[in-house]
């Protein structure tokens, strides 16, 4: 059975809710049923499949951000928040 495709905001959206030095603020629910990027009330909600463990979702988050925004997953960087649902990226501007 194929995976349905992950839903994803245009890379202008996300790009406006980021602050002036291109952090991001976002909301992760790992070991979700479906990947996918909302924003809602003006903040960044990401589910992801992966599991909490061993920093998997964290990696799977910057993945699908760095898909969002059409960029390597190089240029998505985690400032803080390892071990949090709340999380900080520096995204490209």
């Amino acid at each position: 059975m194929a995976r349905p495709k992950v839903e994803l905001p245009p890379a202008a959206a996300l790009r406006a809710l980021a602050d002036g030095e291109g952090q991001l603020a976002v909301r992760v629910t790992p070991g979700a049923r479906s990947e996918g990027i909302t924003i809602e009330n003006g903040a960044v909600a990401v589910k992801v499949r992966a599991k909490p463990e061993d920093g998997k979702a964290t990696t799977a988050v910057g993945d699908l951000l760095a898909r969002a925004l059409s960029v390597a997953p190089s240029k998505v960087e985690m400032l803080r928040g390892a071990t949090s649902r709340e999380k900080l990226f520096r995204i490209p501007l």
